[in-house]
């Protein structure tokens, strides 16, 4: 693992020109949402005194593999995590650290490991961070587990182990899992469906939902749809998902979006909404049957849900999503940004204030450039953070600075 600075300065216009054309190449089915046909931009829709920033990008870490999800705290330090195992730490001074901390129960097969990260909103005073990973112990299950981290990054130390249970876990297929918080200071966990078909309309099953969790205890947050329902996990939020990869809140509201993983077609951006149903169904005949060929929101399903968007046909594998948030960004400010493995690159949507689809585009710079990305996520400073997911140890971690 090492650190690396490239600066590479993009030209707005010529981007403009070279996404546009990766765009068309892309074809109409590729902004798609489940209410038919969306707008299709090279760049999104600019104000009259809006302009597109220059985006700057920093290597800050090479030689990772995997790393699955990042968060910047109050003194800067970048905190990420490896999907094998492992976290550390990019300090303000550039130096990279290792964090010691006890991963010998992690499950790390396939599509799961050492997956989603996110600090706690008072870390500055408590140091608490969460994390998610699968279980290797007992029948094995996937778990989110809180920690302090040491007031230097040295070493990180189990608190509640775990703080929440019972997230399906099969062959590492379908695992999951990103955590974020909501306006409100609850814990927001997005999960799989574990590849079992039955799991995301089963309400007694954690797989194929977001949760919304009370951090300090692992509870239901108070108000919680399914509180009350016996037929019901109350810690459950919304249902009928497949692979949640992303959560984003955004800014000045209360609103959440997800971003999960579609069959062979259509990979989905969601408003998650208390109790919905988001219509992913892959039941067949037999109980037991995994049957992919069902649409990613079924039709069939009474009051499905449908997509903010949707890839169409071919899926870019949607992973980590964040929006981006201040005046430094110019007219990309407000955007929603989605990291694309299959995709290898940024998708941008363009939100209405009701969440309804402006446009959707790619971020310049990025399409192919440096591979598979997995995570996208504003800092505290204004900058977007980004690492990829080719392994090897090939991976980056990357800083993106606009510039008007």
């Amino acid at each position: 693992m090492g650190s690396h600075l490239k600066r590479v300065g993009l030209v707005p216009a010529l981007l403009a020109v070279v996404v546009s054309i990766l765009l068309s190449a892309c074809g109409d089915d590729a902004q798609q949402t489940s209410s038919g046909n969306a707008s299709t931009a090279a760049s999104p829709s600019l104000g009259p005194d809006q302009r597109e920033p220059e985006l700057v990008v920093d290597v800050l870490v090479e030689g990772l593999s995997n790393p699955w999800d990042l968060a910047q705290a109050p003194d800067g330090a970048i905190i990420f995590d490896q999907r094998g195992g492992g976290l550390s730490a990019y300090l303000p001074d550039g130096s990279v650290r290792r964090i010691e901390a006890d991963f010998g129960d992690l499950f790390a097969n396939g599509e799961t490991g050492l997956m989603g990260l996110v600090l706690d909103p008072g870390f500055a005073e408590n140091r608490r961070f969460f994390t998610c990973q699968g279980f290797s112990g007992g029948d094995g299950d996937i778990r989110v587990i809180s920690w302090e981290m040491a007031a230097d990054y040295a070493a990180a130390t189990r608190l509640a182990d775990p703080l929440v249970a019972g997230l399906p876990l099969t062959s590492g297929r379908h695992g999951g899992c990103r955590l974020r918080f909501d306006a409100e200071g609850a814990l927001r966990i997005g999960t799989g469906d574990a590849a079992t078909g039955s799991n995301a309309q089963d309400l007694t099953s954690l797989g194929g939902k977001t949760l919304r969790v009370d951090p300090d205890t692992g509870q239901p947050w108070p108000d919680n749809p399914f509180l009350g329902d016996a037929q019901a996990n109350p810690l459950i939020y919304t249902y009928g998902h497949r692979n949640v990869q992303g959560l984003a809140l955004r800014p000045g509201t209360g609103d959440m979006y997800s971003a999960e993983h579609g069959p062979d077609i259509d990979d989905e951006v969601n408003l998650l909404i208390a109790a919905a149903n988001y219509g992913w169904n892959p039941v067949g005949d037999d109980p037991g049957d995994y049957n992919e060929s069902v649409p990613m929101t079924d039709p069939a399903i009474d009051g499905a849900q449908p997509a903010v968007w949707s890839s169409g046909e071919p899926t870019i594998a949607t992973s980590g999503s964040t929006f981006l948030d201040g005046e430094t960004w110019g007219g990309y400010d407000g955007l929603l940004l989605i990291g694309l493995l299959a995709g290898e690159g940024i998708l941008a949507l363009q939100l209405g204030e009701n969440g309804e689809l402006i446009s959707a585009s790619r971020l310049p710079g990025f399409d192919g450039t440096y591979g598979r990305i997995r995570t996208v996520q504003l800092g505290n400073d204004g900058s977007l953070y980004v690492t990829t997911s080719n392994g090897d140890g090939s991976d980056v971690l990357l800083r993106v600075t606009p510039q008007l």
